[in-house]
């Protein structure tokens, strides 16, 4: 009897179905944003979730594609890039934690410095609002221009340009590209790198580590205290990816905010 018993057991264990892990479906821009989560995959794994990332290169359709419950998270943007989105949108979208600092650099192939920059010469910035108002603001700083007081400023907005410079205003991801094209371009980090770029081996200039402009993972609000973001956080926040970041990241001008 014992022995049919066990191996009535053994049968219906063979015919059980196997332990589903539960996904977590997460848009990022790639890089450095898919490292990072790929980074903290094995870790969520542990924990029974299956982290699914969905590759997004353009800054809308992330959060779009969250707010019509397509991802569960999205993680590409900082906090003033989400405050304009949710305010023209209506999108209801909320940070749950910050991850790590991009600093935007002003890249060229045709000078060495901002110094010499000569009349008349172009400059490409990002043409979305909070990148936009980040990349004058970072020109700014080397006394090359000089731009009205307020947050989401436009080159509309430049009040002083001795040199007379020519600004052309690009899709983010566009900028690597259009390099060839103009004398110099503010690039976000994670594009620069696809190009090949390291800010701190090719940046003229690019900002600080005390930039306030941190990555951060975003949910919709109904769903940022549930066991999922707990557990993603507890991820990415984790002493591994730290790490990763450190090492592999920090070399490529992005540091860890957390």
């Amino acid at each position: 009897m014992r022995r049919l018993f066990l191996t009535f057991v053994v049968m219906l264990a063979l015919n059980m179905p196997a332990f589903a892990a539960e996904d977590i479906v997460v848009g990022v821009t790639p890089f450095p944003h898919k490292d990072i989560m790929l980074a903290a995959k094995p870790l969520l794994a542990a924990e029974g979730y299956n982290l699914v990332l969905k590759e997004f290169t353009d800054y809308v359709q992330p959060n779009m594609a969250l707010a019509s419950k397509q991802l569960f998270a999205n993680f590409f943007q900082h906090q003033p890039y989400l405050d304009n989105m949710n305010k023209e949108k209506n999108l209801g979208l909320v940070s749950v934690g910050k991850v790590h600092i991009e600093p935007l650099g002003v890249y060229s192939k045709k000078i060495k410095a901002l110094n010499v920059l000569k009349k008349g010469d172009s400059i490409s910035v990002p043409n979305d609002p909070t990148n936009e108002a980040r990349a004058l603001r970072l020109l700014e700083t080397s006394g090359i221009i000089a731009v009205k007081p307020g947050e989401l400023v436009t080159v509309a907005d430049i009040v002083k340009n001795p040199l007379e410079l020519k600004f052309h205003e690009l899709d983010a991801a566009q900028l690597p590209r259009a390099l060839d094209d103009v004398t110099c371009a503010v690039i976000n980090t994670n594009f620069a790198g696809e190009a090949g770029l390291i800010p701190s081996r090719d940046a003229l200039i690019m900002e600080g580590s005390e930039s306030p402009y941190a990555n951060i993972i975003v949910v919709r609000s109904e769903d940022k205290d549930s066991p999922k973001v707990k557990a993603l956080l507890k991820a990415v926040h984790s002493p591994a990816v730290k790490v990763f970041i450190q090492k592999e990241l920090e070399p490529r001008g992005i540091v860890p905010a957390f």
